[in-house]
């Protein structure tokens, strides 16, 4: 049995995090902030310096209109990861910003046979990581990445997406 919620296990010295997050799009089911705020927490590493990101939730044709001018792919997508300024002269990090697109993760999750919960996890852990230097475009960074979004989640309380 896949597990989908437990107690989050939390590192020794949490990073400070800035998160502000807007809902262009709230259906068919977003998460709080709050629980943004502790996936993104998880994928950030434990020192350094304060950190802002932002994530706007959208809407099918805000996606698509992104992903189409940033990527050159006409279609909606999961998320998208927009680097930030870096170190701040306030010694704080400018992460970036995350967009997340709700009907695409909704249709994932169902698909996947996945908690809808779980997906958005996943989605906003992968995303952070993104930002934090992560990629998949190679074999060998595909493999660090996905071994890196596997136990962040399973810190989280929830199951190895990829099984």
């Amino acid at each position: 049995m896949k597990r989908t919620r437990g107690t989050p296990i939390r590192p020794a010295r949490e990073p400070a995090l800035e998160l502000d997050v807007t809902f262009a799009a709230r259906r068919p089911w977003v998460p709080r902030r709050s629980e943004f705020a502790v996936w993104a927490r998880a994928a950030l590493a434990a020192s350094g310096p304060p950190v802002r990101l932002s994530i706007r939730v959208v809407g099918a044709a805000r996606s698509r209109r992104l992903n189409r001018d940033y990527r050159g792919k006409p279609k909606p997508t999961n998320v998208l990861s927009f680097a930030g300024a870096g170190l701040c002269p306030d010694r704080r990090l400018d992460l970036g910003e995350l967009v997340i697109c709700a009907p695409v993760v909704a249709r994932e999750a169902e698909a996947a046979g996945v908690a809808p919960r779980a997906h958005w996890a996943h989605l906003t852990v992968h995303g952070v990581l993104h930002l934090r230097g992560f990629d998949h475009e190679l074999d060998s960074q595909a493999r660090r990445m996905m071994a890196a979004e596997v136990q962040i989640l399973d810190l989280l309380g929830f199951s190895d997406p990829y099984l």
